[in-house]
């Protein structure tokens, strides 16, 4: 098994559009030719769109882009540009007069730092299209993960810098890969290592404190000190699914937020993971669920490393 870049899981274009000033962005995953698409949402705050479509029961087979986005529930507006390129480029489901483009999508909170009126538009979803074919893959703090923060229980004055990550493996034919832009509550992880490497901050702005004994701690208050999470991120695979399959999929992955973000899934959260098939390799499904997770966790890491100090808040690379 061998690590492999995202992109090389063919069919695929990423692109990412964001404002650094107002710390803010947007990211879509584009398959032309369609692709069989999942999804499982779970915590208690989701911003989605189009989720519906991909229940196994509906008649969509496949979709043809996810938009990944900051901007809480505003930030779907970006979704208008996507499908706006789609559609110029004659990509869509055939309604005769036209082709509507199946683009679903997730939003993340990412309100409460930078410019909370300036959010991820229409224009911003077309641009990220415009910027979707090239060869590489950046990460950190591009767009969806423009925005996002880690460990915000003790208040964004104690929050560290978050960003976007993916990781991708190879081994034979089979690929798999995941991106995540990181908007957690809680801790990141490396499970490879046991080490803590972002979270809520102590009062030396140095020392990385437990998410989880905070809560504990005081699991007898009522008040909501958890708004402004969600992570939300995709997973590709060259195997050939059904879409039940596939949804079966995103759920197997969700395992790579909880190995990696503690805690995972919490009521104020809304983390979502889409699927995509894209390719005619013969696989097990419970082998790339197992490793959609692992690839996950490691997005998620990524996402934490690659992160830079914006709008004054802290990352990783400034604690090391």
């Amino acid at each position: 098994m061998k690590q492999i870049e995202l992109l090389e899981i063919g069919g695929l274009q990423i692109g990412h559009a964001q404002n650094l000033e107002a710390a803010t962005g947007c990211t879509v995953i584009i398959s032309e030719k369609g692709a069989t698409m999942g999804v499982d949402v779970r915590g208690g705050a989701p911003g989605t769109r189009e989720t519906d479509l991909l229940n196994p029961v509906a008649l969509l087979q496949k979709g043809h882009a996810i938009l990944l986005s900051g901007g809480s529930a505003f930030g779907l507006d970006a979704a208008a540009g996507v499908m706006c390129y789609l559609e110029e480029k004659k990509i869509g489901f055939d309604v005769r007069v036209t082709r509507v483009p199946i683009v679903c999508g997730a939003a993340l909170f990412d309100l409460m730092i930078g410019d909370c009126k300036v959010r991820p538009d229409k224009e911003m979803g077309y641009q990220a299209c415009l910027n979707a074919g090239s060869v590489e893959c950046p990460q950190g703090c591009i767009g969806a993960g423009t925005g996002a923060t880690i460990g915000k229980i003790l208040g964004m004055d104690h929050a560290m810098k978050s960003g976007l990550g993916t990781f991708a493996l190879q081994t034979g034919d089979l690929k798999v890969g995941a991106l995540a832009a990181v908007n957690c509550l809680g801790n990141v992880i490396d499970p490879l290592t046991g080490k803590n490497l972002a979270g809520p901050l102590d009062d030396d702005m140095k020392t990385v404190k437990d998410t989880e004994e905070i809560m504990i701690q005081s699991y007898s208050g009522n008040a909501d000190l958890f708004s402004g999470n969600t992570t939300i991120g995709m997973i590709a695979t060259n195997a050939k699914f059904t879409k039940a399959q596939t949804t079966k999929l995103a759920s197997m992955a969700q395992d790579g937020y909880a190995r990696a973000i503690r805690p995972a899934h919490s009521m104020y959260d809304g983390d979502t993971i889409f699927s995509l098939s894209c390719g005619e390799v013969a696989a097990d499904l419970s082998v790339v669920g197992l490793l959609a997770a692992r690839v996950m966790e490691r997005a998620v890491v990524e996402a934490a490393r690659n992160a830079r100090s914006l709008c004054g808040l802290p990352c990783y690379a400034d604690l090391i």
